[in-house]
């Protein structure tokens, strides 16, 4: 049967803890990948924040919604052109605490600039916002690629970051082959109910 990828691991735990009518975050819109993903699950109801540097990224995420808009089932979308690292200030104050889950999906946007990569300092600056903003239960997800230049610093970094987090704020899981090296794969951090 196999393992679930890394990021289908991630899909499946943001599920779990997500429901119609809720208010997520993807950090690293890329693609749209996680943006639809996280839309489906929240539903018409629903928010969706979607951050990204680049507009391509955010101009291939409002295509591959398309689908949605077309079903009646697009939730209300912030597609932020911003860093991640400013998701406090930039997700409206009420839903502060009361955030479903986070994902964030590192790197570079795959077919597009590949020098343009997220950074340590500004992807250990969204980690904290992101915890922030999530209720109890929450949950912040980060695929981590090791394999690229600049990605194993980063990850190193997402790492030691989980590590450090109280067991009395949040769990933390790593998901990943530990055959592979330089295999992509998955922190996972769930904020404790009060």
């Amino acid at each position: 049967m196999g393992f679930l990828s890394v990021l289908s691991m991630a899909h499946k735990w943001i599920a779990e803890r997500t429901g119609l009518g809720d208010t997520v975050i993807d950090a690293t819109a890329g693609g749209g990948v996680d943006t639809l993903a996280l839309a489906s699950l929240v539903g018409s109801g629903g928010t969706v924040y979607a951050f990204d540097i680049q507009q391509e990224a955010l101009d291939r995420t409002q295509e591959r919604l398309a689908s949605l808009a077309t079903e009646d089932r697009l939730p209300r979308l912030r597609l932020l052109l911003q860093s991640h690292a400013e998701m406090a200030a930039a997700v409206d104050e009420d839903a502060h605490e009361k955030v479903a889950a986070v994902m964030f999906n590192l790197g570079y946007l795959p077919g597009g600039d590949e020098s343009v990569i997220t950074q340590p300092e500004t992807t250990i600056a969204a980690l904290d916002a992101a915890l922030s903003l999530l209720r109890p239960g929450g949950i912040v997800t980060c695929v981590l690629y090791p394999g690229h230049p600049g990605g194993e610093l980063e990850a190193a970094a997402v790492e030691a970051w989980a590590t450090q987090l109280p067991g009395s704020i949040a769990a933390a899981v790593v998901y990943r082959q530990p055959q592979r090296k330089t295999a992509p794969y998955l922190v996972a951090v769930e904020k404790r109910q009060r």
